[in-house]
């Protein structure tokens, strides 16, 4: 019996043949939902470049000048928008593999599932695993890296408690989208949350079930990094272009494209039968405005409870 991440039963030397692409297929236990890239919003990227206009904040005080007029001709003040001379630009980064598959593989054993399709699946799944690690934790886009000074906070005791989220909402209060969190810490704010009698409730995104707080969803992530001590972090996101948030950028429209930002382009086959296929993945990430993340910072995953019920 097949499983839906498997190829039917081959001979020994057909199997060694089949696997010769260039990454390591990822197992059904590695593949993970990527909750991030189906919430994030996507920006077609003319060019290459993403540029960020910000406007020059004037502290204190307003960006531009405006007066109240109750009675009178006062005289109005005079204003403009000044923008930051050098606006920050976002490059696309680009993941690529090059994957081998033996042309006898593809010809033969392709009755009842198509292999070269199986091993573009299984290349495209570890791909976007990767994009997924990087829009976190890459050391010059990655959102982790990326998060201005005042929008870090620190947990009050150690375990991710209801008022810490309660913290992290009055930094990204102009309409925060989704917390994203390692699985083990959104199960640690459970039981803080329910220690407290505050119970999380639920609400179902994409057909899965997701606890919430606030009425923002806490979306779990196993590419934000887990310290061996049992301490990691939570984000809080507020996402979209036309929020000023966070948004995901790619190049769509390119050669051999299977979907946006996403290409496979056969390469030939060489004097071994070995076809060659160029897997690629044009992808980065911008936060418009600086309030559009909020992090909360050394939560630990270690602190279990003790319930005491009375005895009858």
């Amino acid at each position: 019996m097949s499983t839906p991440n498997s190829f039917p039963a081959l001979n020994a030397k057909a199997a060694r043949n089949l696997a010769t692409a260039t990454v390591t297929a990822p197992q059904w236990d590695e593949i993970s939902p990527r909750w991030l890239l189906k919430l994030l919003p996507y920006v077609d990227v003319d060019g290459g470049v993403y540029r960020v206009n910000r406007v020059v904040s004037k502290v204190p005080g307003p960006t531009v000048e405006l007066l109240t007029v109750d009675e009178g001709e006062p005289k109005l003040p005079n204003t403009f928008v000044d923008y930051e001379e050098t606006p920050r630009e976002y490059h696309l980064s680009t993941i690529q593999t090059i994957l081998h598959t033996h042309t006898r593989i593809t010809d033969l054993y392709s009755n009842r599932f198509d292999q070269l399709r199986e091993q573009v699946r299984l290349t495209v799944e570890a791909l976007k695993e990767k994009e997924e690690r990087e829009i976190l934790t890459h050391p010059k886009f990655g959102i982790l890296n990326t998060v201005a000074p005042q929008q870090k906070i620190q947990t009050r005791k150690g375990p991710p408690t209801p008022d810490d989220l309660d913290e992290l909402l009055s930094l990204v209060w102009k309409k925060p989208a989704f917390f994203l969190a390692h699985p083990k810490v959104i199960a640690a704010f459970g039981r803080e949350a329910t220690r407290r009698g505050v119970p999380p409730p639920t609400v179902s995104i994409f057909g899965s079930p997701f606890i919430t707080w606030r009425g923002i969803p806490l979306i779990p992530s196993d590419k934000l990094p887990l310290s061996k001590e049992g301490t990691s972090s939570i984000l809080l996101l507020r996402v979209g272009e036309n929020q000023r948030g966070v948004v995901g950028l790619q190049k769509a429209g390119v050669t051999g494209e299977i979907e946006p930002g996403l290409s496979v382009r056969y390469m030939g086959t060489n004097e071994n039968s070995i076809a060659s296929h160029l897997v690629t993945r044009y992808f980065s990430v911008a936060a418009l405005d600086e309030d559009a993340i909020g992090l909360l910072e050394n939560v630990s995953v270690t602190n279990y409870h003790e319930y005491v019920y009375p005895q009858a």
